[in-house]
């Protein structure tokens, strides 16, 4: 937590029609605590897209469980609904419903390894038919210096 991240993200460039072409670029990811860690703020900046993302998280300790939201630059709206889930030792399992860019239903499958405590991979997959699951995101974390890439808990530009 309160980390800054080179990151290596490989997109797929489409889904749920077996495409094997991905688009592979660089971001940077700034992540800052609050509330003793119960929340967690990150901003990723795409610098080759143009774009940047805001991942929001809250802890709810009673469940034992994380939500999980998304905000893009691109509409700077929540997207809902939340992935929930949680971490079992290095590994984490996010889940919930939502539809593709096509508008199609799917089942929404985050997973975070970590590797050590300097490299992390998080991947995205979708499921259209509840038994087979598409990886169509993946991105490769390496801790950087945070102060050298962040400015005031936000990725340099």
């Amino acid at each position: 937590m309160g980390s800054g991240w080179l990151t290596t993200q490989h997109r797929l460039k489409a889904t749920g029609v077996g495409s094997k072409e991905w688009d592979t670029f660089s971001a940077t990811l700034c992540e800052t605590p609050y509330l003793g860690g119960m929340a967690t703020v990150d901003e990723m900046y795409m610098p080759s897209k143009g774009t940047a993302g805001l991942t929001l998280r809250s802890f709810d300790p009673a469940k034992q469980q994380w939500s999980v939201y998304w905000i893009s630059s691109r509409d700077g709206l929540l997207e809902l609904p939340a992935m929930l889930g949680g971490f079992h030792g290095k590994q984490g399992e996010f889940y919930n419903e939502d539809h593709d860019a096509q508008g199609r239903p799917v089942k929404v499958r985050f997973l975070w390894t970590l590797r050590d405590h300097d490299h992390a991979r998080w991947e995205q997959a979708f499921s259209y038919d509840n038994r087979t699951w598409e990886t169509n995101w993946i991105g490769d974390f390496v801790r950087g210096d945070r102060a050298k890439l962040c400015d005031e808990g936000r990725p340099r530009r």
